[in-house]
């Protein structure tokens, strides 16, 4: 049962009239407040200054008027494809379709033996990697934690030379500087056959983090967007606010100045490539008032990140966010409630590319091998409610019904058996659905025992690398591979 790409949309937290006033505000925001500026910028704000936006170099703002973002805007291109290197994993971006799968920057993993939280290493960005690559409801690869045991300076080739070896679906995650970006370009077109196919299929992405919150361009990361672009990566120009600390307190008004951000990110990106693939990356949170942390798995942020899909589509441009973080500090019940809540919100709000919906917890310091395996089953659920239910001859059954009669049974028909496996979700065998005795019989585990084990077998069959011995030589000779 394909459950990747299947059409969301049902739940709209925003009307259309919502949604025409938060635009409105954002622009507003936009032409009124600006943008404020770091050192370092100066080709990107002289390119502003020349296509008409007013900048102010004493204050470090630039003002857009609202005719230069919707003049902009309308070259973003409505619909973008994230490619994989097996048949099945391209991710069509565009209207409601869903596609879920990892993220994060974790800096601590539970070990898969011991349980006990330790830092996160290379070696499990490629063990996660092989994971995923087995769990079929997870449908892309964003690099979920930090390799803490190699040198900051060696990140970048080897973050996605460790993707690229695990698995062959699609690949994001950060990049650190501008030599970093040019390494992974170069990494990515040795294993997939030259920069033209690379360029014509990309399997990698990259998310560039260009705004701090509130209203203000990075410039190290606006200058990466900007050339990632110019080598036709697609980039999710990612901006995470929270209400309460980087924006306002309230949902609406944490939206408004998102879509701005938003806004001046895609005009920054359509004015230096026209028609560069670019994702909306808008991931509302909330701050935490009594320890001054992130919120992750409140069910407000599941309603925001929703209604991000909402405020992308009305400008055309496919959307990345967010949902399945937790403030739980290992896979248990609260852990559940949250990520399926807002997994299912995101899901049925249609959001196009959801990242971090697996793994994350501890508001997205730790993540945890087990807990891939669970939220593989929960991603796998939220897409079974938008296959929706089908209604035809073969599936209402009339004469079925007419050939078992009053007071038969149907578990011996032939339409039971042509049904049973497609009719209804299967999962990955974490949940447990047997009888109390064959439960106790089998150790009375619970879903967190049930998942390690899963977890320990796939990671235990044969290790299949996505890159080929040749390539690889190739690969180890030009860069230090430390994996």
């Amino acid at each position: 049962m394909k459950l990747s790409g299947l059409c969301g949309g049902q739940y709209k937290p925003l009307s259309e009239n919502d949604i025409e006033t938060i635009h409105d505000a954002s622009l507003m925001i936009l032409e009124r407040s600006g943008v404020g500026y770091e050192p370092g910028l100066e080709e990107t704000v002289a390119m502003l200054d020349k296509a008409g936006a007013a900048v102010d170099r004493d204050g470090s703002r630039i003002r857009f008027p609202r005719t230069l973002i919707v003049e902009q805007t309308a070259k973003a291109p409505e619909q973008v494809v994230l490619y994989g290197r097996a048949e099945g994993d391209d991710l069509d971006l565009i209207d409601n379709r869903v596609h879920m799968g990892t993220g994060g920057a974790a800096i601590r993993i539970l070990d898969l033996e011991t349980g006990a939280r330790r830092a996160s290493t290379l070696h499990d960005i490629y063990e996660i990697g092989r994971l995923v690559d087995r769990l079929d409801h997870i449908h892309f690869y964003v690099r979920p934690c930090i390799p803490t045991d190699i040198p900051p300076s060696s990140y970048d080739v080897n973050v996605f030379y460790a993707c690229m070896k695990a698995t062959h679906k699609h690949i994001m995650a950060g990049v650190n500087d501008i030599k970093g970006l040019h390494d992974v370009i170069e990494l990515a077109s040795m294993v997939g056959s030259g920069i033209e196919r690379l360029q014509e299929k990309p399997f990698i992405s990259v998310i560039t983090s260009f705004a701090i919150s509130p209203l203000k361009l990075d410039t190290s990361m606006t200058i990466i967007m900007q050339e990632a672009i110019r080598n036709r990566v697609p980039v999710a120009l990612s901006a995470a606010p929270m209400s309460g600390s980087t924006s306002p307190m309230t949902m609406a008004g944490t939206l408004a100045q998102l879509h701005a951000e938003q806004l001046a990110g895609i005009c920054i990106s359509q004015l230096t490539t026209p028609g560069a693939p670019v994702l909306y990356g808008g991931i509302p949170g909330m701050a935490n008032l009594r320890s001054m942390g992130y919120l992750g798995g409140a069910v407000e942020c599941g309603m925001m990140n929703a209604a991000i899909h909402q405020l992308a589509r009305h400008i055309k441009v496919p959307n990345y966010n967010s949902s399945g973080l937790s403030d739980s500090k290992l896979p248990d019940a609260q852990a559940g409630w949250e990520k399926a809540l807002t997994s299912l919100l995101a899901a049925i709000g249609g959001s196009n590319y959801v990242h971090h919906s697996a793994g994350m917890l501890e508001s997205m310091l730790t993540v945890a091998y087990e807990q891939f395996v669970i939220d593989d089953e929960i991603i796998g659920m939220c897409c079974k409610v938008l296959k929706g239910i089908a209604v035809d001859a073969e599936h209402l059954a009339v004469e079925v019904i007419e050939t078992v009669g009053p007071g038969g049974n149907f578990m011996m028909s032939p339409h039971t058996m042509a049904n049973m496996r497609k009719e209804y979700f299967q999962g990955n065998g974490v949940s447990d659905q047997k009888s109390r005795e064959k439960w106790e019989e089998d150790g009375s585990r619970d879903a967190r025992e049930r998942a390690r084990a899963i977890a320990r077998k796939m990671l235990s069959e044969e290790k299949v690398s996505y890159i080929s011995e040749e390539v690889d030589q190739a690969i180890r000779e030009q860069f230090e591979i430390l994996l």
